[in-house]
């Protein structure tokens, strides 16, 4: 017997009792506390005393006329009186959104921020009635098993099923603010460069990001030791690109993911002809219980539009043998 009431002990408590504990402990009377659940007074009576056999204390005081918490009372209500309305607020919040039509999308951190967030205001202009949910992140999803309707990868095309759509490929090329270009010496040739402060990621030196760095860039235009005015580095490719635009130096930039600077003239592509393609390239993924919902087919058309607007402001053209049109 010792041993099966300390197994029920040890394991975690039923959470429906907690409602009566909460009532009672708020009104400190058994008949007020079944009034506002619309229970019979035994019944939350027999709830208090189920939850005090499984904590193994007295959670209440009983005198004749009062209810009193103990001392282990007080503390359940402390994180009872803060968790019951977490979950009440969460759950209405879930059983407003579930009649609601809504499109989950996952991509990585740089994409979203630079690319996606800044045109979303068009799509949901012309679809006020879908809601868009976006996870940011570079977690990896199974789109058969999680709650994600779309994904945006990136990645060579070897790597990609064959339902994957291309939104876009990628270069990096150099770009620099406007004003940063009046105030310094022309820049003509892939040596020009050097006068200037090069941006960077920090960690583009590991193998998967190398492509991306300005070592490789330099040797690929005969620069292999060069180096330049000074180097500056930054975590995250938005901190680049607006290193830039606030023209504290030439950043080695990918063209999709600035596309509306280049094409507002915020960045200038100081050397075009040296642009350095990469094998790299985003995708468009619908999971496969998804595909077939209107709002997530609305959602890839919009995708491929947009993503048909970059191709044309970047100078890619559409390759009929990778880029699957939506429309």
């Amino acid at each position: 017997m010792l041993h099966s009431q300390t197994h029920l002990r040890s394991r975690p408590i039923q959470a429906g009792h907690l409602r009566a504990f909460d009532a009672v402990a708020r009104h400190l009377n058994f008949r007020m506390a079944a009034e506002e659940m619309a229970l019979t007074q035994s019944a939350v009576s027999r709830q208090i005393q189920a939850l005090e056999d499984e904590i193994g204390v007295a959670l209440f005081l009983r005198h004749t006329r009062a209810v009193e918490l103990t001392a282990a009372g007080m503390q359940l209500l402390q994180a009872v009186a803060q968790s019951l309305p977490r979950i009440d607020a969460a759950v209405r919040q879930i059983r407003q959104s579930a009649g609601r039509r809504h499109v989950s999308v996952t991509t990585f951190a740089s994409f979203a921020s630079m690319w996606l967030i800044p045109r979303l205001e068009a799509f949901q202009r012309e679809n006020p009635d879908i809601d868009i949910r976006i996870d940011a992140s570079d977690t990896a999803f199974d789109l058969d098993l999680a709650d994600i309707d779309v994904a945006i990868r990136y990645a060579p095309a070897v790597n990609m099923p064959p339902s994957a759509r291309r939104l876009f490929g990628e270069s990096v090329t150099p770009m620099a603010s406007p004003w940063l270009l009046k105030s310094n010496p022309a820049i003509r040739q892939p040596s020009d460069v050097l006068a200037f402060t090069l941006i960077e990621a920090g960690d583009a030196y590991t193998p998967h990001l190398e492509w991306l760095t300005w070592r490789r860039w330099l040797v690929s235009n005969g620069l292999s030791y060069a180096q330049p005015k000074r180097w500056l580095s930054f975590n995250y490719a938005y901190q680049m690109v607006q290193a830039a635009l606030s023209g504290q130096g030439l950043v080695l930039a990918r063209p999709p993911l600035v596309a509306e600077n280049l094409a507002n003239g915020d960045l200038i592509e100081v050397l075009p002809e040296a642009r350095l393609h990469s094998p790299m390239a985003y995708w468009l993924l619908m999971g496969p219980r998804s595909s077939a919902r209107p709002e997530v087919q609305a959602f890839a058309q919009w995708l491929a539009a947009q993503a048909r607007l970059t191709r044309n402001t970047i100078g890619e053209g559409d390759d009929p043998d990778l880029v699957n049109d939506l429309d």
